[in-house]
C-alpha cells in the first residue's frame, strides 16, 4: 500500500493506523497546493479529488476518503483492535463517531486554513468547533482513556490529528481539560510518534 499524505494533514489519522497494524506500505508527501508529489508526480492524476489522504492498494484500487481507508486499514488487522467487527453494536458507535469527526469537527476546521475566509465567519466558526469539542469533553469525563472506553482506535487516531489543528488555528485545547488529557495520552504512543517524525512534526 501507498499513502500520499502532507504533514500535519488529516492523513495522520491513517498514518498512525498503518502503523499501528503493522502493515506494509510507503508514503509519499504531497504539495496540496501545487497538486504535485515528492517525487515531481501530478497529484491529480492519483486523486482527481486533489486532497489527502490518497491510499493506493496493493491491487491497484485508490481509496480518496479517509473514514473509508481508516476502516479498511483497520480491518486489514483485526487482532490490533483498531475497530470492533462490523455488524456489532460497537462497530456502529465508532461509525458514528468517525462520521461526526469528519463532519461536524473536520469540515468545521476546513475555513479556519483558508486565507480567504472573512475573519467573522472563522469567529462563528470557532464557536461550532467549540461546540463539537464541549460533546467530546462530555464523552471523556467519565475518566475512559479513549472514545469508544479503554481501547485505542482509529477514532483516537483521527481525534488527535484534528485536536492539534487547534495549535494552526488560535484555538485554545486547556478550554477542554478531558480532551487536553486525551491529545497528551494519545501522543505518548510509538504509533503516533512514529508518524509524526516520519512528517516532520517532531
Amino acid at each position: 500500500m501507498k499513502l500520499y499524505y502532507s504533514p500535519a494533514a488529516c492523513s495522520l489519522a491513517p498514518h498512525i493506523a498503518l502503523i499501528e497494524t503493522g502493515a506494509a506500505y510507503t508514503t509519499e508527501k504531497v504539495d496540496v497546493r501545487a497538486k504535485k508529489t515528492e517525487t515531481g508526480a501530478d497529484f491529480w492524476a492519483i486523486n482527481p479529488k486533489g486532497y489527502v489522504p490518497t491510499l493506493v492498494l496493493d491491487d491497484g484500487e485508490v481509496l480518496t476518503e479517509g473514514v473509508v481507508m481508516q476502516q479498511y486499514i483497520a480491518d486489514l488487522k483485526p487482532e490490533a483492535k483498531l475497530a470492533p467487527a462490523r455488524g456489532t453494536k460497537e462497530r456502529r458507535k465508532l461509525e458514528e463517531l468517525l462520521v461526526f469527526l469528519s463532519t461536524e469537527v473536520h469540515k468545521n476546521f476546513s475555513p479556519l486554513f483558508s486565507l480567504a475566509t472573512p475573519e467573522d465567519f472563522k469567529t462563528q466558526t470557532k464557536e461550532k468547533i467549540a461546540q463539537r469539542f464541549d460533546y467530546l469533553e462530555r464523552q471523556l469525563s467519565d475518566g475512559r482513556a479513549f472514545l469508544t472506553g479503554d481501547q485505542f482506535t482509529i477514532a483516537d487516531a483521527y481525534l488527535f490529528t484534528l485536536s492539534n489543528w487547534t495549535k494552526f488555528t488560535g484555538i485554545d485545547l486547556a478550554r477542554w481539560p478531558n480532551l487536553t488529557a486525551f491529545a497528551g495520552r494519545v501522543a505518548q504512543r510509538p504509533s503516533v510518534q512514529q508518524a509524526m517524525k516520519a512528517e516532520g512534526l517532531m
